[in-house]
């Protein structure tokens, strides 16, 4: 079995795959101060709950935003799988897709991995990958699969923190999609999150509009991140929302990895 880790900003989640078939998957909040045995603490638990045994990992692929979190994420691989852990974007596993970008060096390492997931899932087009995370992205990926650029935007829980902190009479609210299509808000809550929701469906209808108009070819629209399904009613945004694109991005990664010598 393969478990593939993917660090955020603001979660890590760890999957276990056999071949492609994703057999399991969780999700912890990212603290670059958790240490090896804490993490197997925690991981050895839902795996024997799922009916996994970590025995039978061959294999650890690690991917993350977070740079101070992998050294107690290698660390784990080698104390608990008994492999060196494989990270994303070096060899073995470097990303095989042009970066058709200013600066290759920059690009996330989810996003580069959201792009070999996008191609697995639709090869030959033009795709718009739209990953709603602590940031929102908008990425685009060529026919080839090159990344070819995009847009980072505040994430949706962010700009709901930020509104908090700085209006010391707003209360906190959980975000969720209004009960009802209207714009206006007869309460504070509902004004909120009138403002938060509509104002993302908004931001989303313009950014992906001129994506579009600049790219000049039709798009097939991807979401992904732990909010894409927040905005599943809005059928109009999206052609798909694939839950687990970072994560069958490492699996991909992993199985199309350059042969050791």
């Amino acid at each position: 079995m393969l478990l593939a880790i993917d660090v955020g900003n603001t979660n890590a989640k760890f999957a276990l795959f056999r071949g492609q078939e994703l057999l399991a998957r969780w999700r912890i909040a990212t603290d670059d101060r958790r240490t090896a045995d804490e993490y197997m603490v925690w991981l050895d638990q839902l795996m024997r709950i799922e009916g996994q045994d970590r025995t039978e990992v061959e294999a650890v692929i690690i991917s993350t935003v977070v740079p101070r979190a992998l050294h107690n994420l290698q660390l784990l691989a080698v104390k608990y799988f008994g492999v060196d852990a494989l990270v994303a974007g070096r060899e073995p596993v470097t990303w095989g897709i042009a970066l058709k970008v200013d600066e290759p060096q920059s690009v996330g390492a989810d996003r580069a991995v959201n792009a070999i997931s996008a191609q697995a899932v639709e090869p030959g087009k033009d795709k718009l990958v739209i990953s709603f995370g602590t940031a929102t992205t908008l990425d685009h990926i060529g026919p080839d699969g090159a990344y070819r650029g995009g847009i980072i935007a505040p994430g949706v829980n962010l700009s709901l923190e930020a509104l908090v902190a700085a209006a010391a009479k707003l209360p906190r609210i959980a975000i969720e999609a209004p009960a009802t299509n209207s714009v206006i808000g007869r309460t504070t809550e509902s004004q909120m999150l009138i403002g938060v929701y509509w104002g993302y469906v908004s931001m989303m209808e313009g950014l992906i509009g001129r994506m579009k108009a600049e790219i000049g070819k039709p798009l097939t629209v991807i979401a992904t991140g732990g909010l894409a399904t927040l905005f599943q009613e809005q059928g109009h945004l999206f052609d798909r929302i694939e839950p687990d694109l970072t994560l069958n991005g490492l699996m991909h990664l992993y199985n199309q990895r350059k042969p050791t010598i």
